[in-house]
C-alpha cells in the first residue's frame, strides 16, 4: 500500500482504543522542525457529518496543502466509524455529533498529534456538523489553540426534513404564488420572533452553547466563516430566523477573539472554486495574524505574510469545479 506521495503521508492514530486513519500534509522544507522547535502549531481537520476526510470536492485536501505550504503541519483525520477509520457506523450520527459524541476522541487526537510531531498545539478546523465536534473538543482540550468554523450551527436540526416539507419548499422556489406565500410565512415568523424578544428558540443546543462560551470566553482565537443562506440578506439570516451568529458573538464576551467573515461567492459546501479559494485566503490571513508559522520572525511592520499569501494564491492554477456538495444539512 502506498503510504506517502509528495508531501502527503498516511498516518494512523489511537482514537481511544480505535485505529484512526488520516493524512499528514508536511510543511514546506523551509519550515524545518529543527528551526521551529516546539513553537509549531498544526491544523486538525475533522469530518463534517458522514463526509470522508477529503470533504466535498476534495476541498479539505486543497486547504491542507495550502496551509502546509505556508508552514502549518496539517492533518485530515477520519473520526471513529467514518471514512477509513475503525468503529461502528452510527445510525443516529447527527444526534451523536450534536451531543458532543466526538469531543473526547478529537481531544485525544489533538494530544497525540502535538506529542508525536512536537507541536505546541493545534487549530481545529470544522465545517457544518464538524464545527459542533470542534467546539465541543476545544472546550475541554488544552492542546486547542484556535478554531476555524465554516457555517456552524447552534440548534438541533433534524437529520432529514419531512418529504412534504421538502416538496413545499421546492414548489415555493418554482412558483410565483409559492414565493408570495413563503414571504408571508417569513413575515409571520419574524413577528413571532420580535414578540419573543429575540430569546433563544426552543431547539437551541444549550449544551453546545455552554461549550462555545467556555472556549470563546477564554480568548481562544476563532475564525467563523459564513456562506449565503437561502433567502438570507448578506451575513444575516432569512427573515424570521434567529440570528445565532450575532448571539454567539455577544455570548463570547469582551475577552473573546472571534472573527466573523462572510464568503459571498460560496455556497454551504464552500467547495465551488471561488468559494474554496476565498476560504483559503481568509484562513491563511487569519492564521498568520493569530498563530504565525514557526521559524519565521514577523516584525510589527512586516507584511511578508500578507504578500506571501497573495502571491501563493494568485500563482495557483484554477481547478475544475467539484461535483456535488455532499452535506446533509445544506439548505437547513
Amino acid at each position: 500500500m502506498l503510504e506517502s506521495i509528495g508531501k502527503r503521508e498516511l498516518i494512523a492514530l489511537d482514537g481511544l482504543g480505535l485505529r484512526l486513519q488520516g493524512t499528514y500534509h508536511r510543511p514546506a522544507d523551509r519550515f524545518l522542525p529543527g528551526r521551529a522547535g516546539r513553537d509549531r502549531v498544526g491544523v486538525l481537520f475533522v469530518n463534517s457529518l458522514s463526509l470522508p476526510r477529503a470533504a466535498s470536492g476534495d476541498s479539505a485536501v486543497h486547504w491542507a496543502d495550502s496551509l502546509a505550504e505556508l508552514g502549518y503541519p496539517s492533518f485530515r483525520i477520519d473520526l471513529p466509524g467514518l471514512g477509513d477509520s475503525e468503529g461502528e457506523a452510527s445510525t443516529n450520527l447527527l444526534d451523536r455529533i450534536n451531543a458532543g459524541g466526538f469531543a473526547s476522541v478529537t481531544a485525544a487526537v489533538a494530544r497525540d498529534l502535538t506529542g508525536r510531531y512536537g507541536l505546541s498545539g493545534v487549530v481545529i478546523f470544522g465545517h457544518c456538523a464538524g464545527c459542533v465536534s470542534a467546539i465541543y473538543a476545544g472546550a475541554g482540550c488544552g492542546e486547542c489553540t484556535g478554531l476555524i468554523l465554516l457555517d456552524p450551527y447552534f440548534h438541533l436540526p433534524q437529520a432529514k426534513r419531512p418529504r412534504v416539507r421538502e416538496e413545499l419548499s421546492a414548489w415555493a422556489r418554482r412558483s410565483r404564488i409559492g414565493r408570495l406565500l413563503s414571504n408571508s410565512y417569513d413575515s409571520v415568523r419574524n413577528l413571532h420572533l420580535q414578540l419573543r424578544g429575540n430569546g433563544l428558540p426552543g431547539n437551541a443546543n444549550s449544551q453546545l452553547l455552554t461549550c462555545w462560551k467556555r472556549v470563546a470566553g477564554a480568548g481562544v482565537p476563532i475564525l467563523l466563516l459564513k456562506a449565503p443562506g437561502i433567502k438570507a440578506h448578506g451575513a444575516k439570516p432569512r427573515l424570521g430566523e434567529f440570528d445565532y451568529i450575532d448571539y454567539v458573538v455577544k455570548l463570547a464576551g469582551h475577552k473573546s477573539q472571534v472573527s466573523v467573515e462572510f464568503i459571498e461567492c460560496a455556497d454551504h459546501s464552500f467547495a465551488n472554486r471561488e468559494g474554496r479559494e476565498a476560504v483559503q485566503r481568509q484562513i491563511e490571513r487569519w492564521l498568520v495574524l493569530h498563530v504565525p508559522p514557526a521559524g519565521i520572525n514577523f516584525g510589527a511592520k512586516d507584511d511578508w505574510s500578507l504578500r506571501a499569501i497573495d502571491n501563493t494564491s494568485d500563482s495557483r492554477e484554477p481547478q475544475a469545479e467539484p461535483a456535488g456538495t455532499g452535506c446533509a444539512l445544506e439548505g437547513r
